[in-house]
């Protein structure tokens, strides 16, 4: 093994070392989950050198020197307000989601008129219509952090993949006996898994746009889905009230988690792949060991359904949204409510955090998002100006771009 260079990664905080090995160029990293400007560099520095035998007496300057830049990036105070920068008038008919690639230059939108668009974020200037759906586009992702690919799941009972830079048709993905609801691409960007109202999830290809499998067991809709970092386990959640975990290689059902009494919401890894959390309109979200399967906590204080929720990156903050009009965050290891958001005057459908986990967003059908302070609860921003519901909200990777997008049939980029 020989190590050929570092890559910094900022959000969540970490080093990627790029190897070789057997003449093949390999990948690991060294997440450092915990890592705060007042860590001990030197002591992390000398842990590091004991798990890693790949950080050796002649690199350990260097290694020291990326955890001081990570540590100086954590210390740049968060203050940034955003601005109204752009208006989208993206389709005719409704939207259904909005998307980033990774470095945030570019967005897609899917619509009710059967089409994904592409755009470019900076000049707000279209730069594709991805055509061929027969219904509705719904689910829609770039394949992160690659960006060079598109997947949309469309109510024709599709999944297609698309090239983003010439905006081509590469495969379409034909199985699903309903409708696509959700979709996403797995981390190395080989797979597409997709969920549908046919109670599946399937696997595809994506080199060949072959089906590679399908994942059955659940008695209703998959609604939501997600795979862990590492991209080895696949995590469903379906309104029969329960979650599904996956093994991808060996495409079997590891764990069905049971425990909710109303329909799953929303599902999501932690970034240590080590917890899952599941959000329900039983009006609470639980969080399960991914390993053993087994329920580690119920999240509770929500009056109404909850309708999503969010790891931060760092996978120690949880955030809730209701359509009681609130939000919350709790801690992962304590389980305890640090802070309730309050302001929203109607249903909170989407929530995030900002990549740095010391913002929250939040959309909601009282046609504002809001900015709020992670540790205070405070507000610090209502971003104001659309005419009807808001039921999406993203962060760009560095945080400092947000794009909204509106029942009105507009998207808004706030810098």
């Amino acid at each position: 093994m020989r190590l050929k260079r570092f890559l910094l990664r900022y959000y969540p905080p970490g080093i990627i070392l790029e190897y070789e090995r057997g003449g093949y160029l390999r990948t690991k990293s060294i997440d450092l989950l915990d890592l705060t400007p007042e860590t001990n560099p030197d002591e992390l520095l000398s842990e590091i050198r004991q798990s890693e035998p790949l950080i050796t007496e002649s690199r350990a300057e260097q290694v020291k020197e990326l955890v001081l830049r990570l540590q100086q990036k954590q210390g740049q105070q968060d203050h940034h307000r955003f601005c109204f920068c752009k208006e989208l008038k993206a389709h005719i008919l409704p939207l259904t989601n909005v998307a980033f690639d990774k470095s945030g230059s570019r967005f897609i939108t899917g619509s009710y008129d059967r089409t994904c668009r592409v755009w470019d974020t900076a000049s707000g200037t279209e730069l594709h219509t991805l055509e061929g759906h027969k219904n509705v586009v719904y689910a829609i992702a770039f394949n992160n952090p690659y960006g060079d690919k598109i997947a949309t799941g469309s109510f024709d009972k599709t999944c297609k993949l698309w090239c983003a830079e010439t905006g081509k048709c590469f495969h379409t993905f034909r199985g699903h006996r309903a409708e696509i609801v959700c979709l996403a691409f797995n981390p190395q960007s080989t797979l597409v898994a997709t969920g549908s109202m046919d109670a599946t999830a399937k696997l595809w290809d994506v080199e060949s746009g072959e089906e590679v499998a399908t994942l059955t067991g659940h008695t209703a809709e998959v609604l939501s889905l997600c795979f862990n970092t590492v991209g080895d386990h696949l995590v469903t959640g379906s309104f029969d009230y329960t979650v599904a975990i996956w093994d991808v290689a060996s495409k079997r059902r590891v764990h069905t988690l049971i425990g909710h009494i109303g329909e799953i919401s929303n599902v999501q890894f932690n970034w240590d792949c080590s917890l899952i959390v599941s959000g329900s309109t039983d009006k609470t979200c639980k969080l399960w060991e991914a390993v053993s399967g087994k329920c580690v906590a119920t999240l509770v204080g929500h009056t109404e359904e909850v309708l999503d929720v969010s790891f931060d990156l760092s996978g120690q903050l949880i955030a809730t949204a209701s359509a009681d009009g609130t939000a919350r965050v709790f801690s992962a290891t304590t389980h305890e409510c640090l802070v309730t958001l309050k302001g929203h005057d109607g249903e909170i459908s989407k929530i995030c955090f900002s990549p740095q986990g010391s913002r929250v967003l939040t959309a909601s059908s009282d046609k504002t998002a809001r900015l709020w302070d992670a540790q205070s609860g405070a507000c610090l921003q209502i971003l104001e100006g659309h005419t009807d519901e808001i039921f999406s909200c993203v962060f760009n990777y560095e945080g400092d771009a947000i794009i909204t997008g509106s029942k009105d049939n507009t998207c808004r980029i706030w810098y």
